[in-house]
């Protein structure tokens, strides 16, 4: 047999080949998403090409009943904030892809957890194919001791890769990144379309044949997503997305997507000269630094996953200079700000129309949660009339075109929250109060409306 090389386009979306170019993606509906690369096909001598499976033994289906769970099932790598986004800990056999902005601490955060792993007795093997063996050692000393149980591996080639897993047989393997890693037997350059998932389809088979647990560090492109095809999210198990400034001490690990667990958690995490440190009470540590006495600030709660977190959100009204008002929002989506502002000049007959506004979510959270409407509202009336609202009052409740206050979930963990810092005072939804229990030390305050909550401010 011969082999040839032939040109297939791929789309960069969601990877669907074609034999020829085409506008639009078929599968994903993309348009001008289909590059062209070259794949080589074994053929025969009829002009058809064949595939080698290689299969043994056929497995045999086994009956739901007979399959038994356990906790060792799981690893808790040491790190609370990325136990809990992970439902728990590792699980074993699970294929994770984690995806951030460079520079934001991917590596830092899987170093440290190959650290805790190994000291643990757990066999780690870090296979690195942008560092070289010492540039990883000069970043682990940085971070603590490490042990012999963690390997390094410094290899872009799929083809050893697959062999020095194999021959080490590890527990967890972390691959740094997937952009880096090529096949031989495709001509295309690393990182692109059918190099990704060809790759990720590798460490696929191996996470699920040999039961290891599989971490893919991908980049980010400017868009925010990772780079590759889109069926590389649809392909792993979990999916968590290392969020925040780079220029700013905190950062935020948000699972989008979890087999094993649930969505949009959440674990926060403080970049230090030592590297990431876990932030046990976010709440806290957002509203530090908060203004006593300013108009225009105002404390909400958010719920994240399963967490309640306190954040404070800052409004600044004042007259404009020029024919159009300017509008500009930092956290939180500009066109929400926009349409509450409507509903307060038209409901409440606030005149603001004519007048710029920024709103701003302290501490560089991203927060789109319908929940901070109200607290949204009344700090843009507190600033507009210059009156500051109590410091230890928390507000939360979803804003409607009418005007009303609607109902949020979990309404109780919010209040319990809040009562935990501090707070005597909690302006929600009336709605909400319902079969709620009474919690001494706190003033619940039900409101139906916007009108109603101005009032209480």
């Amino acid at each position: 047999m011969a082999k040839k090389i032939t040109t297939m386009f791929f789309c960069q979306e969601c990877g669907y080949e074609s034999a020829k170019w085409m506008g639009q993606c078929p599968a994903c509906k993309s348009w001008n998403t289909f590059v062209e690369e070259k794949v080589n096909a074994t053929s025969t001598g009829m002009g058809g090409t064949v595939k080698s499976t290689g299969i043994k033994d056929i497995p045999k289906p086994v009956g739901i009943g007979d399959i038994s769970l356990n906790e060792e099932d799981r690893i808790n790598t040491g790190i609370d904030e990325l136990d809990r986004v992970l439902g728990g800990g590792i699980v074993q056999g699970s294929l994770t892809l984690v995806g951030g902005d460079p520079g934001i601490g991917k590596s830092t955060l899987l170093l440290q957890m190959c650290r805790l792993l190994s000291e643990k007795g757990h066999k780690v093997l870090y296979i690195s194919g942008e560092e070289s063996l010492k540039q990883i050692k000069l970043r682990a000393v940085r971070i603590g001791e490490f042990s012999n149980s963690m390997l390094l591996l410094c290899e872009t080639n799929l083809g050893i890769i697959e062999e020095a897993i194999r021959k080490a047989s590890p527990e967890i393997v972390i691959i740094d990144s997937i952009q880096t890693m090529n096949q031989e037997e495709l001509s295309a350059a690393p990182g692109s379309v059918s190099q990704v998932r060809e790759a990720t389809n590798m460490f696929l088979k191996i996470a699920k044949g040999m039961n290891i647990s599989i971490f893919i560090v991908g980049h980010v492109t400017k868009e925010g997503t990772v780079a590759g095809p889109r069926v590389l999210e649809h392909m792993v198990d979990s999916v968590l997305y290392f969020e925040g400034d780079r220029h700013a001490s905190y950062r935020i690990l948000r699972g989008v997507k979890n087999r094993f667990g649930s969505t949009n958690e959440i674990g926060v995490f403080e970049m230090r000269r030592e590297g990431l440190i876990e932030v046990e009470n976010p709440s806290e540590y957002m509203l530090s630094g908060k203004p006593a006495g300013a108009s225009g600030s105002v404390v909400v709660c958010s719920i994240e996953g399963t967490r309640p977190i306190l954040i404070e959100i800052q409004a600044l009204v004042c007259r404009t200079n020029f024919g159009i008002p300017r509008r500009q929002t930092t956290g939180t989506d500009f066109n929400r700000v926009n349409l509450l502002m409507a509903v307060l000049e038209k409901r409440v007959g606030l005149q603001i129309g004519d007048c710029d506004a920024y709103v701003n979510i302290a501490g560089g959270m991203k927060v789109t949660e319908p929940a901070i409407d109200l607290g949204i509202v009344l700090a843009i009336v507190s600033s507009f009339k210059n009156r500051p609202i109590d410091e230890k009052t928390l507000v939360f409740g979803e804003v409607g075109l009418s005007g009303e206050v609607r109902a949020v979930s979990m309404a109780m963990q919010r209040v319990n929250e809040a009562k935990k810092l501090g707070f005597d005072t909690v302006i929600m939804p009336k709605v909400c109060m319902e079969g709620m229990d009474k919690i001494d030390g706190i003033k619940i305050i039900g409101v139906g409306g916007i009108a109603e909550a101005i009032d209480q401010i």
